[in-house]
């Protein structure tokens, strides 16, 4: 086991110690479990997963010492919904003592969607505040919009943009279509999923003096690491308020040691998996690089779907811009795969059907699962993938039940 810093303080995590044996659910699990005074002693502790902090959640209800209590939800495109509680200002002071991509002459546009119980959007708007820049609090903005957004911000001299990588491809591909430019953007800010690479292209002939500055966390453990221009896109550099564990198969944990921090991460497990590394910029704090989530490999008739390999596959593919899996299920089996396709002007008019012919050939599940009903498999293009109202993220997977023969 290997932690992100040497023997911090752990008042945090013994004062969350207590408070889970409090929840009946977890407390003969923590019996045993007596003040930790060292990192072996926390590593000893058990793991808190996601439905299980759900259950803590459920019974602590904290609420903030100063200031009002937020509640927000996330998830729900690819798991169950998950629930986190932050106090006025989102933890942002500690985040900005340590990393302050903006300045006080930026014109900063929020791009995060204010979805329905969604953080990103307001926390965002806290560390903005912090910055003392200029904010445009864009949130959720139609497709059909797009155009006179974009003439909008270059107008307004924007030259910070920051959303989820999902959201951002959106409005980068739409903008170089379109032949539109942002010659005063320097910044792009993301946080919630991974990076793309199809960005760094769209940046290049959008905005070509952009630099991405990247934050990596969840609703529960909030902002855990940052990341610079001088970073891979993959790398973070945790802060000194998260303590981040390495444990088998790669798999991340995380414990929180801000003692204002409102829900009880000790030991948290996102699915997120990950090891500790050198960063190219040179910066001799902890760097932690995110291998991807561990959860993303799908059961397809008992076999193992490794969805993120899939799409990735398919994303390399000249002429297809964006993919992703839809899983149809039946009575609680798998009845049908299919990968949608948002494909790019001049792409092949075979391609759906060519891609398909060697996914079954060249993937073990999909070939095996589908062995005596191969037309359950399915290749497509379409006009639009399934995103996350609320949030605007576009998961790589998503699970659709089938009831009455639709």
């Amino acid at each position: 086991m290997k932690f992100s810093l040497p023997e911090p303080s752990l008042d945090a995590p013994n004062r969350n110690l207590e408070r889970l044996k409090t929840v009946p659910a977890f407390a003969a699990r923590y019996a045993d479990h007596h003040k930790t005074a060292s990192l072996d002693d926390l590593a000893a502790l058990p793991t808190l997963v996601k439905d299980e902090l759900n259950v803590a959640l459920a019974h602590l209800r904290p609420t903030a010492a100063h200031g009002a209590t937020w509640l927000f939800q996330s998830g729900g495109s690819t798991g169950a919904p998950k629930v986190g509680y932050a106090p006025t200002g989102f933890y942002m002071a500690g985040v900005h003592a340590h990393w302050r991509p903006l300045d006080r002459d930026d014109v900063f546009v929020n791009g995060w969607g204010a979805g329905r119980m969604w953080g990103a959007h307001f926390l965002a708007g806290a560390f903005a505040d912090l910055s003392g820049c200029e904010v445009i609090s864009l949130g959720s903005v139609t497709r059909d919009e797009y155009g006179d957004w974009l003439a909008f911000m270059a107008a307004r001299e924007v030259t910070a943009f920051g959303g989820t990588p999902s959201v951002l491809r959106l409005w980068f591909a739409h903008a170089r279509a379109a032949g539109l430019r942002l010659p005063s953007l320097r910044k792009v800010l993301w946080l919630g999923e991974a990076w793309h690479p199809q960005l760094d292209d769209d940046m290049a002939a959008v905005a070509p003096d952009a630099e991405r500055w990247g934050m990596f966390g969840s609703t529960e453990t909030w902002v855990v690491g940052t990341n610079t221009p001088q970073c891979p896109p993959d790398v973070f550099h945790t802060l000194p308020e998260q303590l981040v564990g390495v444990g088998p198969d790669d798999l991340l944990d995380f414990t929180t040691l801000d003692p204002d921090v409102l829900n009880p991460v000790l030991r948290y497990q996102t699915g997120d998996a990950g090891t500790f590394t050198a960063c190219p910029c040179g910066r001799p704090d902890p760097a932690l690089r995110i291998l991807g989530r561990r959860d993303s490999v799908v059961q397809v008739r008992g076999l193992g779907l490794h969805v993120d390999d899939i799409v990735a596959r398919v994303e390399g593919e000249p002429g297809v811009a964006r993919a992703q899996i839809l899983i149809t299920e039946r009575r609680g089996r798998v009845a049908a795969v299919e990968v949608a396709l948002l494909t790019e002007s001049g792409a092949a008019p075979d391609l759906a059907d060519r891609l398909r012919q060697e996914l079954l050939s060249s993937t073990f599940t999909l070939s095996t699962a589908f062995l005596h009903d191969p037309e359950s498999f399915r290749v497509r293009v379409v006009d639009a993938l399934i995103s996350n109202e609320r949030t605007g993220k576009t998961a790589n997977f998503v699970v659709r039940e089938e009831r009455d023969g639709r």
